[in-house]
């Protein structure tokens, strides 16, 4: 057992455990932070992706040990019900969730994406931004649309005119 320091979602959380402990583990069983789910254990589908100092990371592939000292943003960190992100808003207003299950995984990912842009990106890079994310119930549609609302709409906050 060894004491793990993290920063999660903007808050200091300390961890005694295992150093092979997953992440998603430390996240779902210590941290109580459930929206990150384990589907695979491979990182294949992306239902427990979170942000690693800002990047997409399959938490099921990563151990505590690997993550000391890191900053961790699950989905809760980029809203709740009651404060929403913008990504979040879009993703309800779209209808773009289905039985829910690799949403919180595909929300972290698009908000990777989208933090990383400045214009309202096309149908085929948000395909390519979620490619290590899966979802069994839709046909992406919705998603899709979903993003690029969120786009918009950040684009429209930060006053960048857009075509």
């Amino acid at each position: 057992m060894r004491t793990f320091h993290l920063k999660v979602n903007g808050s200091s959380s300390t961890v005694l455990c295992h150093p092979t402990k997953t992440l998603l583990d430390v996240l779902r069983e210590d941290l109580q932070l459930t929206a990150s789910k384990e589907c695979c254990g491979k990182g294949e589908c992306g239902s427990c992706s979170v942000l690693l100092n800002g990047e997409a990371a399959c938490s099921c592939l990563l151990l505590i040990s690997q993550v000391n000292n890191q900053e961790i943003i699950t989905c809760e960190g980029v809203g709740l019900t009651s404060n929403m992100d913008i990504i979040q808003e879009s993703f309800v207003a779209e209808g773009a969730t289905q039985c829910g299950y690799c949403t919180p995984g595909i929300i972290v990912s698009a908000k990777a994406f989208l933090n990383g842009i400045d214009y309202v990106p096309a149908e085929d890079e948000i395909k390519t931004a979620l490619g290590g994310n899966l979802c069994r119930c839709t046909g992406y549609t919705k998603i899709i649309k979903a993003i690029r609302t969120a786009a918009e709409k950040e684009l429209g906050i930060k006053g960048i005119l857009t075509n």
